[in-house]
């Protein structure tokens, strides 16, 4: 029912699926998620009429069907069968084809639904240039979704308008774990990250990409080291995070962490120029309605 859905809170994803459509729940309502699709728009007639010099613009009729309340389905948080990308993109490319013969992606174990959210790196190490935090957004929500996770992945990066800190929905920061791939336990809960040890990890702790390759062992990123953009307690560094992450420039830095440390939280500024790992954080546990 459409009055039901205010009930759902902000950043739940919202599956019709007869329709196959997601939406995600913001603050103001509901906004479809486009995921390789292409949403064609015909454009407006143009009619001109005798005696009137200016022409008058009608759209197309609408060949969308009603929405209907019933449709909405609010599901759990679920995995599905695991897709695994291919090899490391190229710098300047955000666009993945699927490989014709998978190659295999560890299976995530996590069918228990306790409260995690999982941390996991993008396919291939990138420079500075990332299009923006939409467009670090935007290869962390496809990335997810072709390896079957269902939260909402964002960019482990600080950007001129958000801090690294407040990504993780508030409610969520001191209570639940967070994991990598495989439901191992990197931190505690959120806020450890930010509680003066630079972002240690827990002894022996691994980060996997969304293809399942541990980034600290594998030669597909040779610089280990990760983006973030912050200082030590999450907020952002306007002067380190290689122009809101739209520049590749060497002259530019952004602030980086080398994981030969341990730590995701070191501060080391770094030329834009350089490829390295760009993390994802689930932003919220999604629980069951019923």
């Amino acid at each position: 029912m459409l009055d039901k859905v205010p009930e759902v809170p902000e950043g739940w994803l919202i599956f019709v699926a007869d329709r196959e459509e997601l939406y995600v729940r913001v603050r103001n309502g509901i906004r479809k998620v486009l995921d390789n699709e292409v949403a064609a728009l015909q454009p407006p007639l143009v009619q001109l009429h005798e005696g009137n010099p200016h022409p008058r613009w009608e759209l197309p009729p609408s060949t969308s069907r009603p929405w209907r309340a019933d449709d909405i389905l609010v599901r759990p948080p679920r995995l599905l069968d695991p897709q695994p990308y291919p090899g490391v993109p190229h710098h300047g490319s955000y666009v993945h084809s699927r490989p014709a013969h998978p190659t295999g992606a560890p299976a995530h174990t996590h069918h228990d639904f306790q409260p995690v959210l999982h941390l996991v790196a993008l396919n291939g190490p990138q420079p500075g240039g990332l299009r923006g935090i939409r467009g670090a957004d935007l290869q962390c929500f496809q990335q997810a979704r072709a390896a079957g996770l269902a939260g909402t992945f964002r960019a482990f990066l600080s950007s001129r308008l958000q801090d690294l800190y407040s990504i993780v929905r508030r409610a969520d920061r001191a209570t639940v774990p967070i994991v990598n791939l495989r439901d191992e336990e990197l931190f505690p809960n959120w806020e450890a990250l930010f509680s003066g040890s630079q972002g240690q990890l827990k002894p022996g702790a691994r980060i996997f990409s969304f293809d399942g390759r541990d980034v600290l062992q594998h030669p597909a990123w040779p610089q280990k080291s990760v983006w973030h953009g912050s200082d030590p307690s999450g907020r952002r560094l306007t002067e380190s995070y290689c122009e809101t992450w739209r520049t590749e420039a060497a002259t530019a830095t952004g602030q980086a962490s080398s994981m030969l440390t341990g730590r995701l939280l070191e501060q080391k500024a770094a030329s834009c120029h350089n490829a390295f790992i760009v993390l994802c954080i689930e932003n919220s546990f999604m629980t069951s309605s019923k």
